[in-house]
Formats: C-alpha cells, sequence, structure tokens
C-alpha cells in the first residue's frame, strides 16, 4: 500500500480514503480480507492506533466487518461498495468544480474545457 499523506488531514481519515479508492477501482473486492491492524501499521509506517481507528470508522460506516479470530474484510454488500462508488466520485467532481470556480473560471467554461479534455483522451 503506498499513502502519500496530506499533513493537514487525519492520517486515519486517508487511510480510509486510500481503502474507499481501492474499492471503487476495483483493485479491492467484495469480501477481500485487508491487512492485520499491525501489518498495515508497519507497512504505512504509522502507530497502530491510527490504523485501529481508520478500521473502527470503516466498519461504523459499512465498509468492512471483522470477523472474531478471522481478520477484517470488505463487505460483501455490492449496493455498499456502490454506494461509496459513487459518493467518492460524487466528491472529487465537486472538488474539481469548486477549485475551477476559485480560478475564475465560469461553469460553461469548466464544461468546455473538461469536455476537450475527455476527447484528447480518445
Amino acid at each position: 500500500m503506498g499513502i502519500h499523506y496530506d499533513t493537514s488531514r487525519p492520517i486515519y481519515e486517508q487511510i480510509i480514503e486510500y481503502v474507499v479508492k481501492k474499492l471503487a477501482s476495483g483493485k479491492l473486492e467484495a469480501g477481500d480480507k485487508l491487512p492485520s491492524q499491525r501489518n498495515l501499521a508497519q507497512e504505512l509506517n504509522v502507530n497502530p492506533n491510527t490504523v485501529q481507528r481508520a478500521y473502527r470508522e470503516m466498519e461504523l460506516q459499512g465498509l468492512v466487518e471483522t470477523k472474531r479470530g478471522l481478520g477484517t474484510f470488505v463487505t460483501e454488500s455490492e449496493a455498499r461498495i456502490r454506494e461509496i462508488s459513487q459518493e467518492l466520485s460524487q466528491n472529487i467532481i465537486t472538488e474539481f468544480v469548486e477549485q475551477m470556480r476559485f480560478l475564475g473560471y465560469e461553469d460553461c467554461e469548466i464544461s468546455s474545457r473538461l469536455e476537450k479534455t475527455l476527447n484528447q483522451d480518445q
């Protein structure tokens, strides 16, 4: 796992975001086992309590479930995974539009630039 930490945000939130992105991209699937909290803490070079908090928050959000003695697993709910993916994509779009507006672009300019960029990739 690789995370480039943003010092302005709590690390546990960034760990959650990383897992959500892996879910949304299909790199993690329903039922997949996550690394143990201790292993992930070592891998990310963070305090185990930080990973524990991230896992606890993901469990509260219905992203993962902990099976006593077996570990932590991605939810089996395909609907929840789709919902999370849609939330993530909407957040990215909203952030993009807000940043473009901050730079002074009108909505029609944002749309035009986005369409031009999308067409370049084809």
